[in-house]
């Protein structure tokens, strides 16, 4: 996965709302949740807090202390370096968060979960220019 958040948004983050490395986390909580199916009610309960600490997490309006971010990461079962993947990775595409909001949507986790299933490598290619010509027309 690329780059979600860049060393220059890092360091050039003065204004309001999260800062990017929170946010950065946040989303990888809430993609990871997803990925195997946890609700925020029960990540919540697993963790002793309530969903709406949750929800606060995941858009990286509460930072996570490193105590609760290895107690999510037991309970997501993942390694807490999940949570900082691609952040400050210089080589990525500029719509790197484009593409991982996208992928937090209810289109594109079905599409992350189904695009792998297809086992013939010729058919990927040909969905995948499917998608090119249908956005360039867009």
């Amino acid at each position: 996965m690329g780059a979600l958040v860049s060393v220059e948004d890092v360091l050039d983050n003065r204004g309001d709302g999260p800062h990017p490395v929170d946010r950065h986390v946040g989303l990888r909580i809430r993609m990871r949740r997803k990925e195997i199916g946890v609700s925020q009610e029960r990540l919540a309960e697993s963790l002793g807090i309530t969903f709406q600490q949750v929800q606060k997490y995941e858009r990286g309006a509460n930072r996570v202390s490193a105590s609760k971010l290895w107690e999510i990461a037991r309970a997501l079962q993942t390694q807490v370096t999940y949570f900082y993947e691609g952040l400050g990775d210089e080589a990525a595409a500029p719509s790197a968060q484009d593409a991982q909001d996208f992928m937090l949507t209810t289109e594109g986790l079905e599409l992350m979960a189904a695009f792998p299933r297809i086992g013939q490598p010729a058919l990927r290619r040909k969905l995948l220019e499917l998608v090119r010509t249908v956005s360039e027309g867009a």
